[in-house]
């Protein structure tokens, strides 16, 4: 493009040193374009006259004289490149002596301010084009365009990886740097919000979730591993409104510089967006220039790229961050300390696997994350609670092995009076694991645990385990949502899963007439009962079909799904239902409801839905589940979905209290 008709733009830069050097640069290839003209610098200090070689002989000023600088120069754009935490008052400033701006990322340190220059472009009728670069790259809308013609399916969420070494200059190269506040105000400087803020902003590009409102909640781990306040290893997740996750994982603690990629997760493929780089799955897009598309729009009307209002998403991810806790430290024991840099081993490889899996850190077993806390079965664990009494613990990164077909579990459950019901890899079965999603069949690959059965061969060693891979969590009001790959013996995708696991409170609607003596709100010596949720929805990329060894001839053996394994220590076990008693009697039978008493607690199961007929086991072991494919494969086509609502209950229900509780926990499902 040649000259602007009208001339050059006169343009006034504030704050030349730092970032403000690539600006110059910028500067000095338009103006031999003849597109824009430097007719002002605002700065603490003078600038070199050779850093402004090819660019004239602007008037240079200091920061509180921005607008004498733009009245004198009669400026028609200000680039503001100066502290975050001095955005929102120069922006007020230059918008109101009657500039347009080119407002440095991230726009500004909080929310309010941001909404201080959103009033004042209003109030002006002046531009404001925000200094996202990647957002002017054409690589953007075609990403979107992939993702609206169906070629990668449903996009379920887009992961961001970014992974770059800075030296320990890098936090003293000013005031603010790695600072969260500076002298009270905001600065809120850091790995997310500043070297790696393009990212965020990208991937809500991406997503086309870009205004305010877009962003529904926000979950973050800020560390570092420099002894700065700001966080230099984060990790976040975002969910937007409609539904789909951006997860972000980044660090300034690696060696070397990996160019920072989104992973964009569909049903049906993933693509990947390389956006300092423009590349598409290996097309290069061209990218335009935001102050030349701001010289445009000056002289031509034409559209901004990225307008102030485009930010308004980042901004609410910025607010989160500005609103957390201070980051946490990593201790020296995870670092390399280097001479002039900290380094955080296997960081690199972390940030890929958290855009692969959409998860964070502490979901990966990251040590400094609090990945190894839980229980000495597994690395990763959380804890449910009910009216604040601790009730379960859910282990979603075990440390099985693969024969058992390791998946998430939970164990110890309790009841309200600190009785386990659950057992966790007894003598006779070591693959049972408490609660779990357990299947012998999927796909011809073993989720269950143990020996497959083999038409006339029986119980065989076949290598062919598969495992149910922790990917995210969703905070739920009593519980979460969890995403989950299930993947065979060569790490294969099989399926996928969405389950939701809740635990509530559920007192008992009316007096018991049973040998507990229960009545009331009271059950047992536990004072309450209390209920389990679990739901899933498995989806399958091609259709297969789901096995119980009984499909393969042997009798009885229907068992997979949902499966609840009880303590064989516990007395008087019986199991029955609103029909019949006695583990001959309900094995295998259809009914709405089930209940596993004992002298010392009762549990009762609902399902929800479909009914499935019940696996049994009494006399052998304690062990309840609904069973997917009893006597015959179910064929899955695309999804599959199933939900048990468990009601855990003190002392020993009778049959009339049971269906009471089964009645109460249907009605409040």
């Amino acid at each position: 493009m040649g000259e602007l008709n009208g001339g050059p733009v006169r343009v006034v830069l504030a704050g030349a040193y730092g970032h403000g050097r690539s600006h110059l640069e910028n500067l000095r290839d338009l103006t031999g374009r003849g597109l824009v003209e430097l007719v002002g610098v605002c700065d603490v200090r003078p600038v070199e006259a050779e850093w402004l070689h090819g660019l004239g002989t602007p008037e240079q000023a200091r920061p509180d004289d921005l607008a004498g600088l733009i009245g004198r120069t009669g400026a028609e754009v200000t680039i503001l490149c100066t502290p975050i935490d001095t955005h929102a008052e120069l922006a007020v400033t230059a918008l109101r002596a009657g500039s347009h701006l080119l407002l440095e990322k991230p726009p500004a340190a909080s929310l309010a301010d941001f909404e201080r220059i959103a009033a004042a472009v209003e109030e002006t009728g002046l531009a404001c084009q925000v200094g996202f670069q990647s957002l002017g790259s054409a690589a953007i809308p075609a990403a979107r365009k992939l993702i609206a013609s169906g070629e990668l399916g449903a996009i379920r969420g887009i992961g961001v990886a970014g992974a770059w070494e800075r030296p320990a200059e890098y936090f003293t190269r000013s005031p603010w740097a790695g600072r969260r506040r500076l002298n009270g105000r905001d600065v809120v400087d850091g790995a997310l919000t500043n070297p790696f803020a393009h990212a965020t902003a990208t991937a809500l590009a991406v997503a086309g979730a870009e205004e305010r409102g877009a962003i529904t909640s926000v979950e973050l781990e800020l560390f570092h591993a420099n002894p700065i306040e700001s966080d230099d290893t984060s990790a976040a997740r975002i969910r937007l409104a409609d539904g789909r996750v951006i997860t972000v994982a980044v660090t300034l603690c690696t060696t070397g510089r990996n160019e920072p990629y989104l992973l964009l997760h569909g049903s049906a493929g993933t693509a990947r967006l390389t956006y300092t780089t423009d590349d598409l799955d290996g097309t290069v897009h061209p990218r335009a220039n935001l102050l030349q598309n701001l010289a445009e729009h000056v002289r031509t009307g034409a559209d901004l790229l990225v307008p102030l209002a485009r930010t308004g998403a980042f901004m609410e991810f910025m607010e989160a961050v500005r609103l957390a806790p201070d980051p946490l430290p990593i201790a020296d024991e995870h670092q390399t300390i280097h001479p002039d840099r900290r380094e955080l081993p296997g960081i690199k490889e972390l940030t890929d696997t958290s855009a692969e899996r959409l998860a964070l850190f502490s979901e990966l077993g990251a040590a400094w994350a609090g990945g190894s806390a839980g229980t000495a079965a597994g690395r990763g664990a959380r804890e449910l609670r009910v009216a604040g009494t601790p009730v379960a613990s859910y282990v979603w990164e075990p440390d099985l092995p693969a024969s058992d077909s390791p998946r998430p579990y939970l164990h110890p459950v309790r009841t309200l009076g600190g009785v386990e019901v659950t057992e966790h890899r007894p003598d006779d079965h070591v693959h049972h694991l408490g609660v779990s999603l357990a299947i012998s069949d999927v796909g011809a690959v073993n989720f269950w645990g143990g020996r497959t059965f083999v038409r006339d061969r029986g119980p065989s060693w076949l290598g062919d385990h598969g495992r149910q891979r922790h990917d995210a969590f969703e905070e739920l009001g009593s519980g979460f949502a969890e995403e989950l790959t299930w993947l065979g013996p060569g790490g294969e995708t099989v399926a996928r899963e969405r389950r939701t696991v809740l635990a509530e409170a559920l007192p008992s609607s009316g007096p018991s007439s049973g040998p507990s003596g229960a009545s009331g709100d009271v059950l047992g010596a536990g004072g309450g009962a209390w209920t389990l949720d679990f739901a899933f929805t498995l989806t399958v990329r091609e259709p297969l079909e789901i096995k119980s060894s009984a499909c393969k001839g042997r009798p009885g053996a229907g068992y997979g799904g949902f499966f609840w394994r009880a303590p064989k220590s516990a007395p008087d076990i019986s199991v029955f239902t609103g029909e019949a008693e006695g583990e001959q009697a309900v094995h295998g039978s259809v009914t709405l409801w089930l209940a596993l008493v004992s002298g010392a607690w009762s549990l009762v199961f609902v399902q929800l839905g479909h009914a499935d007929p019940w696996f049994v086991r009494v006399a052998e072991y304690p062990g309840v589940g609904p069973a997917l494919a009893w006597d015959r494969p179910l064929a899955v086509a695309d999804t599959l979905s199933r939900r048990v609502v468990t009601v855990v209950a003190d002392g020993r229900l009778d049959r009339a209290a049971a269906e009471r509780l089964a009645e109460a926990a249907r009605a409040r499902a």
